[in-house]
């Protein structure tokens, strides 16, 4: 599957920009002077290793941390953080929403918080094969079916763009792909995904752009073909692209 270039297309224009934004803990800066722009039905890709500050990048933006400097706008004018939940909606990695319950209880707590009907829920079930472990606690459910409830909550919520932290750890390769067509789908209708991720190779195959980032700080923005024209390399993999921009 190959991602479009919504931004670049002229499909859609800006929706979410974050301008300038830093964070530091003591002397050390996780993210420094990050700016960006995301456009409505756009996936774009925070790429880096570990510690690279993207993590931090998704929790200043959703207002669960304070930035020290920088701002983010929704459509050019100022979101303040108190705000935010309503235009984005973050999905951590690792977090397990409400362990003790089953997760088709989940999902229509969800489901009735947003008043989604019963035919969306079913949708969101069929399209992450979530049937089969729908009476399993949430407590007992695989890194992979967890990683797919997270994703259903964020279905089921109204607020035009998710941010997921590392939303294909735990799946093989066929899992992923499924995920991503999913993904895709939705952002052609509309949804934004600001996803971080590490492992290249997944980036490549579900994002229209990719923000690289490497010691909290942007080392390159831009369509793969754009990032491959930055550094001379016509036919270079995200990874190679990474590697010589950092």
């Amino acid at each position: 599957m190959t991602a479009t270039n919504s931004m670049s297309s002229g499909i859609s224009t800006e929706l979410l920009r974050a301008a300038d934004l830093t964070k530091r803990y003591g002397e050390d800066a996780a993210i420094a002077g990050v700016t960006f722009e995301a456009a409505a039905g756009e996936v774009l890709g925070v790429v880096g290793p570990n510690g690279a500050g993207k993590t931090t990048l998704l929790e200043a933006l959703a207002g669960l941390i304070a930035a020290d400097s920088g701002g983010v706008f929704w459509l050019g004018v100022a979101l303040p953080s108190s705000r935010r939940k309503a235009a984005m909606f973050y999905l951590p990695d690792g977090v397990r929403p409400y362990q003790d319950r089953f997760t088709i209880e989940v999902l229509n707590f969800f489901a009735g918080i947003y008043r989604q009907s019963t035919a969306e829920i079913a949708r969101v079930i069929a399209a992450l094969e979530l049937q089969q472990v729908l009476r399993k606690r949430v407590s007992a459910l695989s890194k992979g079916y967890n990683r797919r409830l997270l994703l259903a909550i964020g279905l089921l919520t109204p607020q035009p763009v998710l941010l997921m932290d590392e939303p294909f750890d735990g799946f093989d390769l066929r899992q992923t792909r499924s995920i991503i067509e999913v993904m895709r789908k939705a952002a052609g209708h509309g949804r934004t995904f600001i996803l971080a991720i590490h492992q290249l190779a997944d980036a490549e195959r579900v994002c229209d752009r990719f923000l690289l980032l490497a010691g909290g700080q942007v080392r390159g923005i831009g369509s793969l073909r754009e990032l491959r024209t930055q550094t001379g390399i016509p036919q270079g993999s995200l990874e190679e692209i990474f590697l010589a921009l950092t």
